[in-house]
């Protein structure tokens, strides 16, 4: 399998994924700029959307968008338990998160790092975040991960909540949000996905 990424984006989320789950990986980088691969493909080619993460299976088949990405290699590696079986309740509390995750905070992120956006709109955007980071923190009382174990949901959380360091709000706020932060980037795949996309040293 190939993914297509670009170091430190929403792509990190599949790319701890399947390191957690003992799954191999061939990784493709993309230039976000420009739009092309590190071959100098061009990227719109592969993926007309344009943007990443993209999965390539080995039978040529593409998938999209991160949520159903992880998805799909958690199932590849239903041992590593990193989504519940599909059709049970939980399943359904997992995608519940994921829904909740990519358009309530991974879209909230957008604008604030539009450089054309006026810095009034960006507070506003701030604020939006902070709301659903006290839900959040709420969620996580008591607790080392969001369902309980770790799963998909949460690597897709502490990628998003990583571009906190660039645009704000301060995570320091939300201590519960900070140790869940720190607690997932001392996993040691998740130390292996950062060094591999040149985000630690």
């Amino acid at each position: 399998m190939k993914l297509y990424y670009a170091p430190g984006t929403c792509s990190l989320s599949p790319h701890i994924v399947a390191r957690e789950a003992g799954l191999p990986l061939t990784l493709v980088r993309v230039d976000n700029k420009n739009k092309t691969t590190e071959s100098g493909e061009d990227y719109r080619a592969i993926n007309p959307k344009g943007y990443v993460p993209l999965l390539e299976l080995d039978n040529g088949v593409r998938l999209s968008e991160g949520p159903a990405i992880v998805q799909y290699l958690a199932d590849l590696a239903p041992a590593s338990k990193l989504a519940p079986a599909n059709g049970t309740v939980e399943r359904y509390q997992l995608q519940e998160w994921l829904n909740f995750i990519t358009s309530e905070v991974h879209k909230q992120f957008s604008p604030l790092f539009d450089a054309t956006m006026p810095d009034e709109a960006k507070e506003k955007f701030r604020n939006r975040l902070a709301t659903r980071f006290d839900w959040i923190a709420g969620q996580l009382k008591g607790r080392d991960y969001l369902t309980g174990s770790f799963t998909v949901a949460d690597a897709y959380l502490f990628v998003v909540l990583g571009w906190t360091k660039f645009t704000g709000p301060d995570l320091a706020r939300w201590p519960v949000l900070q140790e869940f932060v720190a607690r997932v980037a001392a996993r040691p795949h998740v130390q292996e996905a950062l060094k591999a996309e040149g985000l630690l040293k």
